[in-house]
């Protein structure tokens, strides 16, 4: 009979889930030596957050060939090592969906009638009735910034409160959008026309600071900004600094860059709503968590394929040395897409050709996937679950393979098609590295990794002299350049590989260039 080592508390209902199929013995009292000596006993470990389930931890785990997190995240567990040892690793993303959903409503409620600070004038002994007048939410336009699992479930709540609700996720579908009875829009037309903004994205490096001064000054001075996703989506020192100069009229969060958050500049403000980290923390998310995460153990320990699986899926080895740089070039591919197309985008499109078409193209096929997500997601996202999460979104895509790659061995084409037409991502792999040979319909050749900044700007003289002049004053250093343009003096655009990633003030200063559309700064 399989054995199953449980080292946190879990629901009594998880419990119960995996004491029906194997024989499970709860250890909460295990130190790292301790845990060490016990795991060659087991099939499977279940954790929490406080559990580090190291490298070390895994290879002592001799027998094991499932680690189920009871939670969202799985930042204590290395996937990596995991994997190579042909261990899954299993979580609970959906359970705490509805309680955050719930917990963003109540905090939009409670900046529109001012709640909390009326209770704690009402206890203090006064009875200010005309001090804390709100306003309803009917009518008024909910912006979500990220609209997966969570933000919609906070839509299709806010629309019972007759709400207006827009939103920015560059991977959702017009039609997925359309059911949820949401409109989709860019980031900037979300954050100049709600009444409330709710962040529903996951910290990656895209979005850290993803709310700065800059996009603060954006927002109406009417509006309120609600935080239950991840700490450090926000500046808060700039959030603090526009709340006291009336940019906008309040905040909500319940996440904070360092926690507990103790010289957050948020905590005292009179129109901050600060919560100890609240979203999960009810009686039905942690029953559901349990739950959750004993069926992915039970079901890997049976040898099917858990609902709730994050790590990658295996690879032929014998087409492991073809793929190995496409599924790289595809990840890649898909990131850049996400970072530089603004418009909602009605389907992709696939092409795999030349070497790609005599080769089994699905571990491509997940890793474009993965790429697109990644970012947008409020879980993490890999070849395993990116199915599931792009069919949540509605995302649409269609799939072609050729053995005519032209000129290259290889091609792997990325096409993104909204209203507007077109954008093309194309990439190749040159002596096992892959390169980007095509981004946004501009033909470049570039390794894409680390920083990276792109411009769209007026093909004119002078214009990579300036660029790079900026960047020089800010010690950034330049390790390539690539210039791609549709005809002389015309549009055109800039690939600069970097050392180092360009500070934010040192973006915007280029951005406001004459002749420069738009740049963009990414890391991959």
């Amino acid at each position: 009979m399989d054995r199953i080592l449980v080292t946190e508390t879990i629901a009594e209902e998880g419990l119960a889930a995996l004491r029906a199929a194997a024989q499970v013995d709860v250890r909460t009292d295990l130190d790292k030596a301790g845990l060490l000596a016990a795991l060659p006993e087991y099939d499977a470990l279940v954790v929490r957050s406080g559990t580090k389930v190291t490298a070390e931890v895994l290879a002592a785990g001799t027998r094991l060939r499932v680690v189920g997190r009871a939670g969202t995240g799985v930042d204590n567990i290395d996937v990596d090592a995991a994997t190579r040892r042909g261990i899954v690793v299993v979580n609970a993303p959906a359970s705490n969906s509805v309680a955050v959903a719930e917990l963003t409503v109540g905090l939009i409620l409670a900046l529109a009638r001012q709640l909390p600070q009326a209770h704690g004038s009402l206890q203090g002994g006064k009875w200010e009735r005309n001090k804390f007048m709100g306003f309803e939410v009917r009518g008024k336009t909910l912006g979500l910034v990220g609209l997966g699992r969570i933000g919609a479930e906070v839509a299709r709540r806010a629309r019972g409160l007759e709400m207006d609700v827009l939103a920015y996720d560059p991977v959702v579908s017009t039609d997925r959008a359309a059911q949820l009875g949401v409109t989709l829009a860019t980031l900037d037309e979300v954050l100049a026309r709600s009444d409330f903004v709710s962040l529903h994205v996951p910290l990656v490096e895209s979005t850290r600071n993803l709310i700065n001064a800059a996009r603060l000054a954006q927002m109406k001075p009417s509006a309120h900004l609600i935080n239950a996703a991840r700490g450090g989506i926000v500046d808060e020192a700039a959030l603090a600094d526009a709340l006291e100069r009336r940019v906008i009229a309040g905040a909500a969060f319940d996440v904070f860059s360092k926690e507990p958050p103790t010289d957050s500049p948020l905590l005292g403000h009179p129109r901050v709503i600060t919560l100890p980290h609240l979203g999960a923390s009810t009686v039905e998310a942690q029953m559901l968590t349990g739950v959750d995460v004993a069926e992915g153990v039970v079901d890997a320990l049976r040898g099917a394929t858990p609902r709730y699986a994050v790590n990658a899926p295996f690879v032929a080895p014998e087409e492991w040395s073809v793929l190995m740089p496409y599924i790289t070039l595809g990840r890649k591919l898909g990131a850049l897409c996400t970072r530089l197309i603004n418009e909602p985008v009605r389907v992709y499109e696939l092409e795999y050709l030349g070497e790609l078409a005599e080769v089994s193209q699905a571990p491509v096929r997940l890793a474009v996937l993965q790429g697109l997500l990644d970012g947008v997601c409020e879980q993490r996202v890999t070849p395993v679950n990116a199915p599931l999460l792009a069919r949540e979104r509605g995302m649409k895509y269609t799939e072609r393979s050729s053995r005519d790659a032209e000129h290259f061995a290889g091609l792997l084409v990325l096409r993104a098609i909204g209203a507007d037409g077109s954008h093309d991502f194309a990439g190749t792999v040159f002596r096992d590295e892959a390169h980007v040979v095509e981004v946004d319909g501009y033909w470049v050749d570039f390794v894409p990794s680390g920083a990276l900044m792109f411009t769209y700007h007026r093909d004119r003289p002078g214009m990579i002299g300036r660029v790079g002049t900026l960047l020089g004053g800010a010690d950034v250093n330049i390790s390539g350049m690539y210039v791609g343009r549709m005809a002389p003096r015309e549009q055109a655009m800039m690939v600069l590989t970097l050392d180092d990633a360009v500070p934010a003030d040192v973006l915007d200063t280029i951005q406001g260039e004459d002749d420069i559309q738009r740049a963009v700064a990414v890391v991959l």
